[in-house]
């Protein structure tokens, strides 16, 4: 096991009717904003119901926020919260939302150019608004870690950054609210939320046991219950699963102590700024053809997989992580999320916009070694066509 310090202060508070405590988590003299997305958490009562349990305080609401988060809408938010001097931050919503808030937290005292935020990748984060999170769609983990993902529309730049000083201090998880999500969102979350256990999983083995099997426990939960919550979308056991599964996925624990890997995300990023595929899809065009590319340095944790989470253990090597890896295709697309570029009408001339938009974001020595060169990365691309 690596040497490693792990911190997450997010406080979760989980289970059906958890919003009426947001009364005791919101400091009472907070001058709040509420952050959402469209107008589905308007028309399904939840916007009412965290009002309601908000009571006196000074609540303003911004809206609008997009999936992918946009640079340019979140800067009005920042302009609000500077004007009304707002001093709590609650989002309602999903991760884009939630990553969005993060943003804006941070940018709402930042000096200088906000954008440097991302250019940085929150390194030159020195403060940041107090925030929590009512969450809405299991997918991103982001209501119990410390980063965020903005896309700048003018640019078609999709950057992240990451600071202690946005962990949520609370997150209230009620699977209840995800009965209405349609069936595409859902999908996209359980996809979004294996592939983040697997940037952490499928590397390379450092003698971690119990991240490794935590990892594989998620891993098959997400396989179990994903068609289980397209199947019975108002089955709360399911669903709470769901919830929290994609929650562990991404709250740094699994990743304590092991390499890690990203690069599927890195380039995912660089497909969506580029041509507004969800951010799900990217994950599930890319992670199949990455881990045949690499089947290389991966093969033990390849073979582990296959073995454990697939229950795979007859054939040679090479033929147990092509099956694998089969597997893992067959689940996306199980789900309804295509894994091809051909299948969002997306052909070979999308590779050099893709790769130019990598080497201008700096993503030219990505993976667990920062092994995948630019060139390595037109290689997977290519092969996801």
């Amino acid at each position: 096991m690596l040497n490693f310090d792990y911190y997450n202060p997010t406080r979760i508070v989980f289970g059906q009717g958890s919003i009426a405590q947001l009364d005791a988590l919101v400091p009472a003299d907070a001058r709040v904003l509420i952050l959402y997305g469209g107008g589905s958490a308007e028309r399904n009562g939840t916007l009412a119901e965290v009002e309601a349990a908000l009571g006196q305080r000074n609540v303003q609401r911004f809206g609008g926020i997009e999936p992918n988060p946009a640079y340019e809408t979140l800067m009005d938010a920042v302009a609000l919260v500077r004007r009304e001097r707002i001093d709590f931050l609650l989002a309602v919503g999903g991760g884009s939302v939630i990553d969005g808030t993060k943003f804006v937290a941070a940018a709402a005292g930042h000096e200088g150019d906000p954008w440097s935020i991302l250019e940085t990748h929150g390194q030159n984060v020195s403060g940041a608004l107090p925030l929590g999170c009512v969450l809405t769609l299991p997918a991103t983990g982001s209501e119990m870690n410390c980063f965020s993902v903005v896309t700048r529309k003018s640019i078609q730049a999709k950057l992240g950054f990451s600071s202690p000083l946005v962990f949520p201090r609370f997150s209230v998880l009620d699977p209840v609210k995800t009965y209405s999500l349609p069936p595409r969102q859902i999908a996209n979350g359980a996809v979004d939320a294996f592939v983040h256990v697997m940037e952490q999983y499928l590397t390379y083995p450092v003698n971690a046991p119990v991240q490794d099997r935590y990892a594989e426990s998620l891993l098959q939960t997400l396989i179990e219950i994903g068609p289980q919550a397209l199947a019975n979308p108002q089955d709360y056991d399911v669903r709470a699963n769901l919830m929290w599964a994609a929650s562990q996925a991404l709250n740094g624990l699994i990743g304590a102590g092991v390499p890690q890997d990203w690069a599927t995300h890195m380039i995912g990023h660089e497909i969506t700024a580029l041509y507004g595929l969800d951010h799900a899809q990217t994950l599930a065009i890319v992670l199949p053809t990455l881990m045949h590319q690499r089947r290389d340095v991966k093969h033990d944790k390849l073979l582990q997989y296959a073995a454990r989470v697939w229950n795979i253990h007859s054939g040679s090597a090479d033929e147990r992580i092509d099956a694998a890896i089969a597997k893992t295709r067959s689940f996306f697309e199980s789900l309804g999320v295509k894994t091809r570029f051909s299948d969002y009408g997306i052909g070979a001339e999308a590779i050099d916009r893709i790769v130019a938009q990598l080497e201008a974001h700096g993503m030219t020595g990505i993976g667990e070694r920062r092994e995948i060169d630019l060139a390595f990365s037109r290689r997977i691309l290519e092969a996801c066509l």
